[in-house]
Parts: structure tokens; sequence; C-alpha cells
């Protein structure tokens, strides 16, 4: 009977999440002015009405057929909201505004689906939770963990999206008051030779993990050293001032020619005012702060690391100097196996970064500063299937069509990352010529 009963109190907990995921995202569309709904704030991402529906087409055509046994009742929305767009090639989207649904017929679409799926849940006995469908890979729970987490990457997309949408179109919030910190040194930290643990054990049925986040894989990992902070705006305008945007030296030749042809002199958040460079926020421009990590693309990040005649590290390297030990053991989180809560800048506590070095309650043992939240952090590890990748069957094209060369492995989490996605097994991804994600980086010698 107490097993029953922690079952019950489990499954109500998990749609819980279910609900709570949904106010995030309804609360990153309430900033938008309602004129502004059909414009493209990123020339390479859909419209923002595209967003309004898709999150709703995610859940049910992942839940409707599967577990619900609920029948569609708008195949066009089903299909016309299903998919995002990452294009690699260059191509931009060209749609204007007129090509899409109506704002009202949306909120519709949107509304009969969510009281379809909560219907469709509670009405789901025990056993529909537990039992894996019959050649399937999945269960009821599996797949509303999926649509939770799915939910929450766009809580913080949506955001770097919208951080680009001119601020007369937003509804301004009032940003919290800004950390005073002391002045930091910048300055390297030696990692000792030892093992990273990338990912998860497929056996370990108590975790929930993306298919990129299987088969456990053990690295040995050489000595190398790591900056112990993020590289600031500050470093980075030393790089800028350089003539490091006009220097060939410091770029690949694809990242030179992309550099060249967007006429790309600075990072996207920063404007040019005068004898002076600003930083854009999320609602305000503001005096561009030198101890706030910098936020660029992995071409800039790249550029600035050969500059100061460093590297990027890779993924394991990463992993090494955020959850290594002296002693061989490993952390669940940098700062040790405690709950993420305070440890950081994450889980939606600000709408931009902190100054670095601000939680020093979240370092690793090996002292390495702000490797969780405040920014994501760019790895030089293409992403790449760990050997036993095995696809979602449900959702085959999540991580297989990023395995093209052309993405790479980022760590870590933003002020906007769920707590969920600061797990030690995450693994997010990039093109390294886009400029708008929350992503910074620290640099490493070998």
């Amino acid at each position: 009977m107490l097993v029953a009963q922690k079952e019950i109190e489990a499954r109500n907990h998990l749609i819980e999440r279910f609900s709570d995921a949904r106010v995030r995202t309804d609360e990153i569309f309430d900033i938008v002015r309602p004129d502004s709904l059909y414009e493209r704030p990123i020339p390479e991402r859909h419209r923002i009405i595209f967003y309004i529906g898709h999150l709703e087409a995610f859940d049910w055509n992942l839940l409707r057929e599967r577990i619900l046994n609920l029948k569609t009742f708008h195949p066009v929305f089903d299909k016309l909201f299903a998919f995002g767009i990452d294009p690699v090639n260059g191509a931009l989207p060209s749609d204007q505004p007129i090509d899409w649904p109506s704002m009202a017929d949306t909120r519709h679409y949107v509304k009969t689906i969510r009281e379809s799926i909560d219907a469709g849940l509670a009405g789901l006995e025990s056993a529909d939770w537990d039992s894996t469908p019959v050649g399937a890979d999945f269960t009821a729970e599996v797949l509303l963990k999926v649509a939770v987490e799915h939910r929450l990457m766009h809580a913080e997309t949506l955001a770097y999206m919208l951080h680009q949408l001119p601020l007369d179109r937003k509804v301004r919030i009032q940003p919290k008051p800004e950390l005073i910190v002391p002045p930091i040194a910048p300055r390297l930290i030696d990692i000792p030779a030892g093992r990273a643990t990338l990912g998860l054990p497929r056996n370990d049925k108590s975790a929930f993990g993306w298919d990129n986040e299987y088969e456990e894989q053990i690295i040995d990992v050489p000595a190398f050293a790591i900056d112990k902070y993020k590289v600031t705006n500050g470093q980075y305008l030393d790089f800028v001032a350089g003539g490091g945007y006009e220097n060939p030296a410091c770029w690949t030749e694809e990242d030179w020619n992309w550099r060249a042809a967007q006429n790309i002199r600075h990072p996207v958040f920063w404007k040019r005012t005068r004898d002076r460079w600003d930083l854009r926020t999320m609602f305000d421009e503001i005096p561009l702060p030198l101890d706030w990590p910098v936020y660029v693309s992995l071409a800039e990040a790249n550029a600035y690391a050969r500059w100061a005649g460093k590297a990027l590290p890779t993924e394991a390297q990463w992993h090494r100097a955020a959850y290594g030990t002296e002693n061989g053991a490993e952390r669940n989180f940098p700062w040790g196996s405690t709950t993420p809560s305070s440890q950081g800048n994450f889980d939606f506590q600000s709408w931009d970064p902190t100054p670095v070095g601000a939680f020093p309650e979240g370092k690793s043992a090996f002292g390495v500063a702000d490797l969780v939240g405040n920014g994501w952090e760019w790895t030089s590890s293409q992403f790449e299937p760990f050997p036993g990748f095995r696809q979602f069957s449900f959702y085959p094209g999540y991580s297989a069509n990023f395995f093209d060369g052309k993405h790479y492995v980022m760590k870590g989490g933003s002020a906007r990352t769920a707590a969920p996605m600061l797990r030690r097994s995450f693994r997010n991804w990039f093109q390294p010529h886009y400029q708008f994600v929350y992503a910074g980086f620290r640099c490493v010698t070998n």
C-alpha cells in the first residue's frame, strides 16, 4: 500500500512539473507586446507566433496517440507547428506574417490541446504509467518528462530570441538589484590527470536523460590548466581593442569568411554608443559591465583563445574540471551533491548575467568558479554520439539530425536554464557561427 501511495505522489509531482513548465513558457510570451507577436527577432528562427503554437503541438504530437489515445482535431496545425528550424547553409526563412494563422485561432488551438491533454492524463490508470507498450522504448512517465524538459528548454531559447526584440516591443520587467562583487584576479588553475565520466548508464532507470546522454563513457584526461573564471567582457574588450576582429591570424578560414561576410566586429550583445560600449540586457541598454561574462559565438570564442595563446576545453576536460576531485571520485555537481539552489545564477533567477565569481559556494573541488549557470560554456568538441547511442523511437531526430560536424557541445547552463538541465550528463549544442545564445567560454592550456 505504501509503494502504491509513493507511485501516486510521484505521478502527481510529475504532472505538477508539467503544469509549472507551462507557466514558465506562458510568462516569457507575456513580455512581448501584443502587436509584436508576429515579429522575427532572430533571422534564423521562426516568428514568435510559431513558438506559441509549437509548444502545444509538440506535447500533442508526442502524447496524443502514444499514451492518451486521442484523435486529432486540427491536423494542419499539428504539422505547421511541429518543427523549428536550424539553417546551417545560410538560407533564411522568408515567410511573412500573413502566412501564419490568426492569434485567435492559435490561442484556441493551444487551449483545446491543454484541456485534452490534462483530461487524458487525469484518466490514465496506474498501470499505464509504468508499462512499456509492445515494441516501444518508453513509458508514459518518460514521455511526460520529455515534454517537461522540451518546454523548459524553450523557456530559455525563447528568452535569448526575445532578447533581440527591440526594447520598445517588450513589456519591461524590473530587474533584480545588481550584485556588487569584489574585483577578481583572472588566473589558471592546474587540473591533475584523472578520469571524466560523461553520459549516463543505460541500466540506471532512476535517472532521466535525452538519447545523446547515453551510453556512459569514462575518459582518461591528461593534466591541463583552465581559467578559474569565464572570460569577462573586460577581457574580451582587450581582444576587440587589440584588433582581434581585423586579424585573420586569430580565425580559421571558414570563421574569418563568415565574420567578413556578415561584417561582424563585436559580440552581438554589445553596442557602440558614441565613445563607449553598451550592453543590451533583456530590458535595457547599460554601460558594458566589465566583470560580467562575455556572450559570443564559438567562432568568436576560438578567435579570442588563439589571440590569448590558449584553446577551448574539450568536453572531457570541462567535465574533469567541473566534477573531478583529487582523490579520483566525481561529484554530481561542481559543489558536491546538494540540489541546485543558490550556488549559481541559474533556474530563472535572473534575466541577465551576474559578475563572475559572484557565487563562490558553487566552485568545483579544484576551485574553478561559475561552471554551472551564468552562461553556457563552449567546448572544442563536436556534438557526436557516444558509443552505444540509440535514438529515441518517438523523437528520432532530436540528436541525430545534429550529428553533422557542424554543431559543438556546450556545458554548464545560463541564468535561464531550468534546474533539471543542470545535471552532469546534460549536453547542449549549437552551430559555431550562432551569436545569440547565452554562451560564454573559458580557456585551457595543455
